[in-house]
């Protein structure tokens, strides 16, 4: 049987402000991918970030998808 699958989804952009979580633009924003489990979100996740390093607006994240919505069931987690 194969792990169950825990995606997880790897977003980034210039931020407004240093100190929030709000895109300067959405337009803008980087969807780099979704991932089957956080170790290889972690690993886009570093590599995206590592390119951007001399921008100090630009910021990326992993959204843990599996826990706003859990697919066996359907329910919001």
């Amino acid at each position: 049987m194969a792990d169950k699958q825990l995606l997880h989804l790897v977003i980034g952009g210039e931020l407004a402000d240093l100190q929030g979580i709000t895109f300067r633009d959405l337009k803008e924003v980087d969807i780099v991918g979704v991932y089957p489990n956080y170790a290889e979100a972690h690993k886009a996740w570093q590599a995206k970030a590592q390119q951007t390093v001399d921008n100090a607006h630009m910021r990326y994240f992993i959204v843990h998808l599996h826990r706003l919505l859990d697919p066996e069931t359907g329910q919001a987690a």
